[in-house]
């Protein structure tokens, strides 16, 4: 389970379910403990050992050397460096729970071919399963991108979250029956056009045909297209409703009275 840093803390690492590891992202702050390695004879028997250096202070080690490791990421292999140490202790997540701490160097890029070398920011990760292979971890926190494409489709194009209801057993279906219906529709285009499938059955734009013959996976955007001009089976045109237009002649106004200024205050005061 990858997840960012607002779900790396002691709630959650504490309440693990079984058989369940979690990759997270930490501060580069955060304070660790090395396991005790020799308990005292008398008195009460030690759960954390001498201090482990923080994330930060990890990259700046240069008695620490930096590996690399191949991922896989926005359609392409990258070598990442990085570098790790295990097992460590965090008091946050008990004693109890031995982690592995990664610490993943800036990826440097050029906004264009004549512009200077620029870094990303460091990513300084904690992992619940020390014995975890590095390669499979790295790879499965770079994964966690398509969650968030996962909710920006749910909630700008499925609509999650943007029905009002009031009632409690409305909170909870509403949204999950429209998580459902994202999921059927995943894979109805899977099953319809393949799981390998890259491109759309409707042309694209122009301004979008160099970024569409490069991807490597229909977006959502392209499936909801494609649904639109499926008509269904055995359906002829689309129903015209001008049989229910109300075409009766409307007074906007009130008819002008018959009777004249004097009459009418006679007769409000009579």
């Amino acid at each position: 389970m990858a997840v960012d840093g607002s779900y790396t803390n002691g709630t959650v690492l504490k309440k693990l379910p079984p058989r369940t590891t979690l990759i997270g992202r930490v501060r580069k702050d955060a304070k660790f403990s090395h396991p005790p390695s020799v308990q005292p004879h008398r008195g009460r028997p030690k759960s954390y050992g001498d201090p482990a250096p923080t994330p930060e202070q990890l990259r700046q080690d240069e008695k620490v050397p930096w590996q690399s490791v191949r991922v896989w990421a926005s359609g392409k292999f990258h070598d990442c460096e990085y570098k790790t140490l295990a097992p460590i202790q965090w008091r946050k997540a008990g004693s109890e729970l031995p982690l592995r701490l990664i610490v993943i160097r800036p990826l440097a890029y050029r906004l264009s071919a004549q512009s200077r070398l620029l870094y990303r920011q460091p990513a300084y990760l904690i992992c619940t399963d020390p014995d975890l292979e590095v390669q499979t971890l790295i790879q499965d926190y770079f994964w966690r991108w398509d969650i968030e494409v996962n909710h920006r489709d749910e909630k700008q194009l499925i609509g999650v979250g943007q029905a009002q209801v009031r009632s409690d057993l409305s909170v909870e279906l509403v949204p999950a029956f429209a998580v459902a219906s994202y999921s059927l529709l995943l894979l109805a285009s899977a099953l319809t056009h393949g799981f390998a499938a890259n491109q759309p059955s409707s042309p694209p734009p122009k301004w979008r045909s160099n970024a569409v013959a490069t991807q490597v996976r229909l977006s959502t955007g392209q499936i909801l297209t494609d649904l639109r001009k499926q008509p269904l089976r055995g359906s002829g045109p689309p129903p015209n409703f001008d049989h229910f237009e109300d075409r009766l002649a409307r007074h906007l106004k009130c008819s002008k009275s018959l009777l004249t200024r004097q009459d009418a205050i006679a007769y409000a005061m009579s």
